[in-house]
């Protein structure tokens, strides 16, 4: 195990970030003998690669953004761990050629569209285990995958292991904030059943809002963010990915005491009516380059 504990306060702009005593451990060990991961929303259940692509089409473009503001050489290693469906590692191998590189790991590769994708390897693999190929990578990037792995401070400080001095790492990552304040009072009450269910089952839905100071923590510089917030209606391909989302998850969350049948039919009329209007997640994109010579 290798441990670097960072004790400093810096000012960026006109922010103050103190990382004070935070360990950031990278588990250096093979995958071999160690229990895997596993998600919390499954990816055998029974629509998830048609909720993949959805997610894919609504999520895509916020990625290739962030990605492009960061440049990649055409000869640049880069890694992308939670790889999904792989359109993301696909697209990014399109630019990196000819002497580029792109390793896609995910626990589980039974969904990806391509796995003879160029200039892509495809990998099964748990990041809160051990770094991929520690130092390597030009860029790290993972997407909507933190918030629901088993452990997130190990993954992140393994995502970082797995850069080179002076790498980029890129992580985008949901804030349920805008939910707080969803109207209408049907819709409020859904959503807060949603998110005792989440926390019961180990998801956090909030860990966008965490990510900077994680990262701080992990001996990365030159972080900054965005947060992106799509407003939709109902029967817009967003309605469409919670309806999608919340059928197949029904059983559970009623079980589970945190909704009733009640408010998830409620909801579900709402995610049909193209009248009604709402907001639900912050998407959080950050940012920020391992430093260019490793304590």
């Amino acid at each position: 195990m290798v441990r670097r504990v960072f004790d400093r306060t810096e000012v960026r702009g006109n922010v103050q970030f103190r990382s004070e005593r935070i360990a950031c451990d990278a588990v250096v060990i093979g995958y071999a003998g160690m229990a895997m991961s596993r998600y919390v929303l499954d990816h055998h259940l029974e629509g998830e690669k048609k909720r993949l692509a959805l997610m894919s089409q609504l999520l895509d473009p916020i990625h290739r953004r962030q990605i492009e503001s960061l440049g990649i050489s055409l000869d640049a290693q880069v890694l992308e761990v939670g790889c999904g469906n792989g359109s993301i590692s696909t697209w990014m191998a399109e630019h990196v050629v000819p002497d580029g590189h792109v390793v896609a790991v995910d626990l589980d590769l039974s969904l990806v569209n391509d796995v003879d994708a160029p200039r892509v390897e495809f990998r099964k693999g748990d990041i809160v285990a051990a770094p991929v190929n520690p130092g390597r990578f030009d860029l790290v990037t993972a997407r909507a995958v933190l918030h629901h792995v088993t452990d997130a401070k190990a993954a992140i400080a393994n995502l970082v292991a797995s850069l080179r001095p002076g790498g980029a790492i890129l992580l985008i990552e949901p804030d349920f904030l805008p939910v707080s304040v969803a109207e209408p009072v049907e819709v409020r009450a859904f959503w807060n059943g949603w998110l005792a269910w989440s926390r019961e089952r180990g998801i956090d839905y909030y860990i966008g809002r965490s990510l900077a100071p994680r990262l701080a923590g992990c001996g990365v510089d030159r972080i900054e963010g965005v947060a992106e917030t799509a407003v939709y209606n109902g029967g817009s391909p967003w309605a469409d990915y919670w309806s999608q989302t919340i059928t197949e998850l029904r059983g559970d969350l009623v079980e589970s005491g945190k909704l009733t049948d009640a408010l998830i039919d409620a909801f579900l009329t709402f995610c049909a009516d193209s009248s009604w209007w709402t907001q639900t997640i912050a998407f959080t994109a950050i940012k920020g380059r391992a430093p260019a010579e490793r304590g």
